[in-house]
């Protein structure tokens, strides 16, 4: 382990691994591309410090570059330990990004370096999950009247971010990334619903056509990863508790269960709700021999682990990222990737294309919050539709689409309340 002050990894001298990578996935970047451009002008953040907790990965390498060109002094940590690229960190750390992130760091490494990254005392923080937003208002209290606000990437952030404005305890205005339109609708949804299959793919090299493939989520991961899968020769089961997105996905063409009904046929489970034990002991113990387990949820808390381990009267490791656990009767039952995000513990997580639109997004957000963060209270906003649209367009004009443009005739026939049958 390599650690200055500005910097903890693995091991420094990985650095060009990481360079490499980064420059292969920024040409696929247009969009980050075209925002870079810009700031490298402009240099919007001259003097901004901006703190992240993110996957640190080659796509995020480039955010994080894009922001430092911009005149930022940026420091990162990781949010989830299994994601991390030693390679990539050892990469930003050259660059001069102060980085502090060491692929399977315990969970006391994980909060120390999460606290190094805040001792820049930043104006803004770019969270994924809101560990780092919560341990400012619980641990890091004397950064809040420096911390203009901050940006959050996914589903499982902004629900505990709204709990937390629910509650009154937010002290800083909060921009939910995830909620903008290019970002839940592509990276959600095409971004979850390919690397999760790629995760799950690389991890054990099974077919899946003919499998009864169990989604516990419908939501906008859940879609995607119904979706991949049914294009992949699954037969689809979806769990919910929401009846409006069990009906959806049963119009969709998938069937529709309880855990319990679906535990005893299901041959692959992978769960994405963002809440906890949606896998759990009365399960395991009707699943099938073989039964394969993956978590597409931010947190390792939605497969039951430590029912799994009571339950197990044996624990091994077949092969690298799945925990095989022998049961009394036999049976054995796969987990993979340790409960973690499967796509990003086991995977390169999404795809560049997708990842592009999402980190356009966080910057833009980190200049909304610079621009504005005067006039805005501590409440979870959503970013203007006009940047939504300006990341669409960009990215369209990238694929060499042209759109239609509506005439002024249109314009005003859609303005008018005059017009009837």
């Amino acid at each position: 382990m390599n650690c200055t002050r500005d910097y903890c990894v693995k091991d420094i001298n990985l650095a060009p691994s990481g360079e490499k990578k980064i420059d292969w996935v920024s040409r696929f970047m247009p969009v980050l591309q075209h925002i870079r451009a810009d700031f490298e002008k402009r240099k919007p953040f001259k003097g901004v410090r901006i703190a992240t907790t993110l996957h640190l990965e080659m796509k995020t390498a480039f955010l994080l570059l894009t922001l430092k060109a911009a005149g930022t002094e940026v420091s990162a940590a990781a949010s989830n330990p299994l994601s991390t690229q030693d390679d990539v960190v050892a990469a930003l750390a050259k660059a001069g990004v102060k980085v502090y992130a060491i692929r399977g760091e315990d969970r006391e490494q994980y909060y120390e370096f999460m606290h190094r990254a805040l001792d820049i005392k930043p104006n803004i923080i770019i969270d994924d999950g809101a560990d780092m937003v919560s341990t400012v208002l619980k641990e890091r209290t004397e950064l809040i009247d420096g911390l203009w606000g901050a940006s959050e990437e996914t589903t499982t952030g902004v629900i505990r971010l709204r709990a937390m404005e629910k509650d009154g305890v937010l002290k800083f205005p909060i921009i939910a990334v995830n909620d903008s339109y290019t970002k839940y609708l592509f990276d959600n949804r095409y971004g979850t619903g390919q690397s999760t299959w790629d995760g799950i793919l690389r991890t054990t090299n099974l077919l899946i056509a003919g499998k009864n493939v169990v989604v516990i989520g419908y939501g906008w991961c859940g879609r995607g990863i119904a979706m991949r899968a049914k294009g992949l020769g699954a037969t689809v089961i979806v769990v919910e508790v929401d009846p409006i997105r069990a009906l959806e996905a049963r119009m969709d063409g998938f069937l529709v269960m309880d855990m319990m009904e679906a535990a005893k046929v299901g041959d692959i489970f992978v769960t994405s709700t963002g809440d906890i034990n949606c896998i759990r002991r009365e399960h395991f113990e009707v699943m099938k021999d073989g039964a394969i387990m993956a978590n597409a949820g931010h947190f390792d808390v939605e497969i039951s682990k430590p029912d799994l381990e009571s339950l197990a009267v044996e624990i091994s490791e077949p092969r690298p990222n799945i925990t095989e656990y022998k049961l009394k009767d036999g049976r054995r039952l796969y987990l993979l990737a340790e409960g973690r995000l499967v796509n990003l513990a086991a995977a390169d997580g999404h795809p560049a294309e997708i990842m592009d639109m999402s980190f356009a997004l966080q910057a833009k957000a980190a200049e909304y919050i610079l621009n504005n963060h005067e006039r805005l209270e501590p409440k979870v906003y959503v970013l203007p539709r006009e940047i939504d649209e300006m990341v669409a367009r960009i990215k369209l004009a990238s694929m060499g689409i042209k759109i239609e443009e509506l005439t002024e005739e249109q314009r005003r026939y859609l303005e008018s309340w005059e017009h009837g049958t």
